[in-house]
């Protein structure tokens, strides 16, 4: 073996091609994707024991993936390159997601309107609220993250909700916004805030679609639970 010849090579091009064969990482324990993302950042080490250290100290490759690079760096020993590199990956799929869900798209049904938000909020640790606008057919013109925090912080950005979707020239609305905890149910800030939109809106010509709250893999939707008057297409 030459000196400057990778020792866990034949490792990592089966754990490679292990993905190439299945097509995806359902298999893949939390620790094995991690490994996966590590081979990238180092490129002669065996990523092995780091990913199972960094997914013994955060619980989970969600928490891993959502530390900020600054705690990462001081908690976890790794160099600042490694910590941006890892911490990306959630902002990553949130670009990937907006540019999928591009203007002209049409929403106006539940399950586009979910996988939407579902992409947009399944993966961030703390509460963060989107207004979708679309216009009279109901296709995207514009995706605003509005806030981030918790449902009284959001309360206080009313009226850049507002002037967002008025600014958009907003025929119908959509928001949404995510629960870290898991638990779906709405609160009570959550039925007022969607109260005072959906008027205010109203005053502006603009109808709210729905409200959907992501939790993990579940969902709420005010509108299915007969929050609103109005119904999606199907």
């Amino acid at each position: 073996m030459g000196s400057n010849e990778n020792p866990n090579k034949g490792h990592r091009q089966r754990v490679k091609e292990r993905f190439l064969n299945e097509g995806n990482l359902d298999s893949f324990q939390d620790y094995e994707v991690l490994e996966l993302i590590l081979f990238y950042a180092y490129p002669m080490k065996d990523t092995k024991p780091i990913a199972k250290r960094l997914i013994n100290m955060y619980g989970s490759l969600h928490n891993v993936l959502n530390t900020e690079p600054k705690q990462l760096m001081e908690e976890a020993k790794v160099t600042e390159n490694i910590a941006v590199y890892i911490s990306m990956f959630p902002h990553v799929m949130r670009r990937y997601t907006k540019s999928f869900y591009k203007k002209g798209q049409i929403v106006d049904c539940f399950s586009t309107a979910v996988n939407l938000f579902s992409g947009l909020l399944k993966a961030q640790p703390f509460e963060s609220f989107y207004l979708v606008s679309l216009d009279i057919g109901k296709k995207i013109i514009a995706i605003d993250r509005i806030n981030d925090g918790n449902a009284v912080e959001v309360a206080l950005c009313y009226d850049n909700i507002l002037k967002k979707a008025l600014l958009n020239k907003a025929s119908f609305a959509i928001i949404g916004h995510n629960h870290p905890s898991g638990f779906c149910e709405p609160s009570e800030n959550d039925y007022k805030i969607t109260g005072d939109i959906n008027r205010g809106l109203e005053l502006l010509g603009i109808k709210l679609l729905d409200h959907i709250i992501i939790c993990g893999d579940k969902n709420y939707s005010f509108a299915r639970n007969r929050f609103f008057g109005l119904n999606y297409n199907k």
